[in-house]
């Protein structure tokens, strides 16, 4: 019975010491396992804590980025206006230069041209202005027998303008009428020469009616003609009744002629004859208007020197 008891006793301590053993490897496996949760807890906390800071510098990174595009963007904007308008005020000033450059290319090109024509050659001499004894046209040209009425004078006519006298008898000859050379260029003495004598037949006062003074005529410029065609008798008189002075009306102005003393003029008497050239702008213009060249003001004149011999 004893050794039952103490066999029981036994026993118990066993189990004892067992369930101690086991209690304390629960502990322990307790108190290891709640260390590695708390570990785990505040790595999780940790992770959770970075996370929520990347999202929220995320969040502020990504806002101060597109702050940063939209201020990029405003300010290439106004880099691109300013640009574009430096630009244009560049081109602005270029095309100012370049108005000015072509104004004053112009101006030299007018100076050029004014440079090569005669001055005086537009000027309205008939008992208004005296033209010196020394002035004669720079160059003339003699006027070919073919143009020439009397065969044997040799008229002279400024070398510019005879090509345009050339055309408009070439262009009457075309139409069946022969128009002919009477007169061309003469100097200062011979035109003094020529009114003496017609003082000398017809008396001053007649000769002043139809003839110039020396150095007011404008056959002394070497642009002006007497004109003439065959079947009146080879004299000035009764031209105005041929088809030829018909003609002259109708086209000379092409050809840059004008009709100097057309009837009821102020200076001499009418000559349908005296055909002068004044460039085919003006004569145009004379033609187009119904206007005489004695008509015009001498300043309004002189805007078409410019334009004489083209």
């Amino acid at each position: 019975m004893l050794n039952k008891i103490k066999t029981f006793f036994i026993n118990v301590q066993f189990v004892y010491w067992v369930i101690l053993v086991l209690f304390a490897i629960f502990v322990s496996l307790t108190w290891v396992g709640n260390s590695r949760l708390g570990l785990l807890n505040e790595k999780i906390d940790l992770i959770t804590s970075d996370l929520t800071y990347l999202e929220e510098n995320t969040a502020a990174s990504t806002t101060e980025l597109r702050k940063s595009i939209t201020q990029t963007h405003s300010d290439l904007s106004l880099a691109i206006n300013d640009e574009k308008k430096n630009v244009g005020e560049i081109e602005e000033l270029l095309g100012v230069y370049k108005e000015e450059n072509e104004k004053i290319s112009g101006t030299v090109t007018t100076l050029e041209k004014l440079s090569k024509i005669d001055p005086e050659i537009l000027q309205k001499y008939s008992k208004v202005f005296f033209l010196s004894e020394h002035y004669a046209p720079a160059r003339l040209a003699e006027i070919p027998d073919t143009y020439e009425y009397h065969e044997d004078k040799f008229s002279k006519l400024d070398s510019q303008v005879y090509p345009y006298l050339e055309n408009m008898l070439k262009s009457a000859l075309a139409d069946n009428l022969g128009i002919y050379v009477y007169s061309a260029y003469r100097s200062y003495e011979e035109q003094n020469a020529l009114k003496s004598l017609y003082t000398v037949i017809y008396g001053a006062g007649t000769a002043n009616q139809f003839s110039a003074d020396q150095g007011y005529s404008e056959h002394q410029l070497g642009t002006a003609v007497d004109l003439i065609t065959t079947g009146i008798g080879g004299t000035l008189e009764g031209f105005e009744n041929t088809e030829a002075y018909l003609w002259l009306l109708n086209n000379a102005y092409k050809f840059g002629f004008t009709l100097s003393y057309p009837k009821y003029n102020d200076f001499y008497v009418y000559e349908p004859w005296h055909w002068r050239f004044v460039g085919v702008k003006l004569a145009t213009h004379l033609h187009d208007t119904q206007q005489n060249f004695y008509d015009l003001d001498q300043r309004e004149i002189d805007e078409y020197l410019i334009n004489l011999f083209e």
